[in-house]
């Protein structure tokens, strides 16, 4: 096959190619400067002075292109059969998924040894991969091509992905007040909701947290078209009740009663504790205080503070 060749000016900006008017001009006049310095500088044939070294040459410039269409052409061959040299079979529902094979091998050292055989003749059987869901799958394909990916709330617990979801709670829990208020945070799961409120290192003061879980369950009984309390249930046991001073104990009482949210008996043992004075009087992590939590009186009977 004949080698196909590309003109070097046609690979060259307009504005830094040399063989422009303008530049050539400049070049022209500045190669005449520079002769008539050189024989001016240039020492005499007795001379026992050593010439300087040539200069060194400037590093070559580096040009960038823009990052968005860039991304945009390498997501569109996310599951794209055009070029596709491997096929997986992903999830339970057995979808067919393709990919490029050099691109997964340079970027993950996973795919570089499951892709690492050499490729027999004829068309290659497709990689079965039947325990990964096909979305957290697409997921990290996305990432792969494209170095972002866009993620849905419920990925990392939907799918088992302890670590992505690892990552998740420290970043709330660094940001926590910023995510509290977030449209994500009130389209969480509950199973997603519960590391959450069970984290000490929350940045957030506890009565700040029931007003997030109230919103929380609230938006969630619109959408399931069932009761705040029965929305609730999975995760208020870990609202850390007992960290409230008797004021605010007693103003979320009234509301509870307007509006359940929280069993009856949770709010009775943090009254307890109020009134025994010791964190062991309710259930040990409930009284434990979190890196958000405001100082109250009565926080003196409780656990040491969180470090």
């Amino acid at each position: 096959m004949p080698e196909t060749t590309m003109p070097l000016s046609e690979l060259t900006p307009p504005h830094l190619s040399p063989h422009s008017g303008k530049d050539r001009a400049a070049t022209s006049q500045t190669n005449q400067t520079h002769r008539q310095q050189a024989s001016w500088a240039a020492p005499p044939a007795y001379s026992s002075t050593p010439l300087p070294p040539p200069p060194m040459e400037p590093p070559g410039l580096v040009v960038h292109g823009a990052v968005a269409p860039f991304s945009t052409a390498l997501r569109s061959l996310v599951n794209n059969p055009l070029y596709s040299d491997v096929r997986f079979v992903v999830g339970q529902e057995r979808q067919e998924v393709f990919a490029h094979r050099c691109l997964l091998a340079c970027r993950c050292n996973f795919f570089q040894r499951l892709l690492g055989s050499e490729m027999g003749p004829g068309v290659p059987s497709p990689v079965v991969l039947s325990t990964v869901p096909a979305e957290a799958f697409l997921a990290v394909l996305e990432f792969l091509y494209t170095n972002s990916a866009k993620l849905h709330h419920s990925v990392a617990v939907t799918f088992g992905l302890g670590s992505l979801q690892e990552r998740c709670v420290a970043f709330i829990e660094a940001h926590s007040q910023e995510a509290l208020r977030t449209r994500g945070f009130l389209e969480l799961s509950a199973p997603a909701l519960l590391p959450l409120l069970r984290s000490d290192k929350l940045c957030v003061d506890e009565a700040e947290l029931v007003l997030a879980a109230r919103s929380w369950a609230r938006v969630g009984a619109a959408v399931l078209e069932r009761p705040v309390a029965e929305v609730a249930a999975p995760v208020v046991r870990e609202l850390r009740l007992a960290l409230l001073a008797p004021a605010e104990l007693s103003a979320l009482e009234e509301q509870n009663r307007r509006e359940p949210l929280i069993p009856v008996e949770q709010i009775v043992e943090a009254w307890k504790c109020h009134a025994l004075r010791r964190g062991d009087a309710a259930r040990g992590a409930l009284c434990r205080r979190r890196r958000g939590t405001l100082p109250r009186e009565h926080h003196r009977f409780l656990d040491p503070p969180f470090k």
